[in-house]
Formats: C-alpha cells, structure tokens, sequence
C-alpha cells in the first residue's frame, strides 16, 4: 500500500475517541480512508465521529469494549459490513492504572486484571477477531499495535502493571510479525512507541472507564495530578515534556507509509538508556537502580 492510495481505504481504531487514537483518525482520515471508530466511551465516541465527519472524513461510530471477545468480533463485524474491507487496524485502546505510589504487592487483582485485560488482550482480542477475515480477504493491509517505550525498552519502577503489559504488547506483535511474514507477507504488522516524550492524553485518568467487572471497594481516585503525571513519566526531578497527540500521529503515517516496524521516535536519553540496558544483559549484569 503506497503513499497517495489511501483514498477510499477502511481504517478501524480502537480507543480512537480521544488522545493519540482520534489523532491517528485524524491523520489517515486527511489522506481520504474511512475511518471506523471504535471506543468504549459513547458520548467521546459521538463527538469524535462528529468532528471527523465536520472536516469531511467518512466516519463510523462503534461501541466496543476491547477487553470482550464479543464486542471486538461485532466491531470486525460492523467494519466489513459497512466498508466491505479493513486495510489498516489500529489497535491502539489502552489505560494507565494510578500505580506511581503503590508497590507491586500492594497493587490488587482488579488492578492487574484490568490493566492486562485492556493493553494486552483487548490487542490479542483484536488479532483474533481481524486477522482470519484479512486472511479471508486476501488483500494487503496493516496491522499498528501501540506499545510504550516504558516497558518496550526500559520498565519504570513507578509503573509495574503499565510497563508489564506493554513489554508483553511488544514481544505479542514481534511474534505476529513473524508469523504474518511466513504465512501471509501482504498483512504488514507495525508497533507505534508514542512519543518521545509522555503523550499529552488521558491515559492516566482511565479510571473513568473501569469496568464494574474490574472494580474494587477501594476506589482510587479517578484523576491524577500534574505531579502524579511526573512521577510516572521518569521520576519527580526529571525534566518534564510533553509530545501532542499529533505528533504521534503523524510519526505513525509516516512509519506506515515507510513500512517500519518499529515505529520509535528517536531522542537520545532513550537512545542511552536502551544500550545501558541491552549491556547489562549481554554481561549479565544486574540491572541499574532507576
């Protein structure tokens, strides 16, 4: 699929009613796709495939909980009723559970049930329910997992569930590549690293979204503060940057287009910390105290 050929193409995304999700609606709804919207959320949902359909992109609304086999297989469903054929999916949904200041053993079943259940299965959910009917299709297409360099590359102490699960995305969509390039080369597989810096989104104010099923009598609190935000980006001290939605966006098309895989925006304190890393492995090291 060559730049300039987007136009008429079906593009499914999940989580795609706010945050870098509708941005990559945005994006590839500029370049003339069909955009199938899917989000968890119905009045975000709503306004999103209003906006879209306002700047003259063709738009589909989909209530999907990606943590549900179901809804995901009736997502697929809706997308080639009504496009006839998915040519690029996004399977981008994700939360960030209020980790920062909880340990590992502190944090509870729910927590960790929810985090995995929407980062790692609600994209293997999403694998299952696409992936025989491109295989069915027959026509080449693209599949764009989002990962996190948190967890991808270097795991941040304050985050044990968020890095976990995107260290398990990470190794989900290398295997899928591989398994794709054997049996079916024209289905290419990407994994986009928002970034550089933490995305200007709402990722850590998922709590409004957590399913009753994933709930505890406990509630923690449903927003976090800039300074919750810090320290779970690379501590309390560090230099605070943000990355737009946008930018993601756009590193995203350009990846895609360019048929990357690794879909990774360079900054060079990551570029440190990768190496420091992959180090201590070849030299069975014991990891450094972040």
């Amino acid at each position: 699929m060559s730049m300039g050929k987007l136009s008429g193409k079906t593009a499914v995304v999940t989580g795609g009613a706010s945050g870098v999700g509708f941005a990559i609606c945005q994006r590839f709804g500029r370049e003339g796709m069909n955009i199938v919207v899917a989000d968890i959320e119905q009045a975000a949902l709503d306004r999103a495939v209003g906006q879209l359909e306002s700047e003259g992109v063709r738009a589909k609304g989909v209530v999907t909980d990606v943590t549900d086999e179901q809804s995901v297989r009736n997502l697929c469903e809706q997308a080639y009723d009504t496009f006839s054929q998915v040519d690029m999916l996004f399977n981008n949904a994700g939360v960030g559970v209020k980790e920062a200041d909880r340990k590992i053993w502190e944090l509870t079943a729910n927590d960790w049930s929810w985090g995995y259940s929407v980062n790692v299965m609600g994209i293997a959910n999403g694998v299952r329910a696409f992936v025989p009917k491109m295989l069915e299709v027959g026509k080449p297409c693209h599949i764009i997992n989002t990962t996190s360099f948190n967890g991808a590359c270097i795991s941040f102490p304050t985050t044990p569930i968020y890095a976990s699960s995107k260290a398990a995305v990470t190794s989900l969509t290398e295997v899928l590549y591989a398994q794709l390039a054997k049996v079916a080369p024209d289905i290419k597989v990407h994994l986009l690293f928002p970034g550089p810096h933490m995305v200007n989104t709402q990722i850590l104010a998922s709590q409004r979204n957590r399913q009753e099923k994933f709930k505890d009598d406990n509630k923690v609190e449903d927003y976090l503060t800039m300074e919750d935000l810090k320290k779970s980006a690379l501590g309390a001290n560090a230099e605070f940057k943000l990355t737009e939605p946008e930018e993601v966006a756009e590193s995203c098309y350009e990846g895609v287009m360019a048929g990357q895989f690794w879909i990774r925006p360079y900054l060079e304190e990551h570029q440190a910390m990768i190496s420091g890393r992959t180090e201590s492995v070849l030299k069975n090291e014991n990891p450094a105290v972040m």
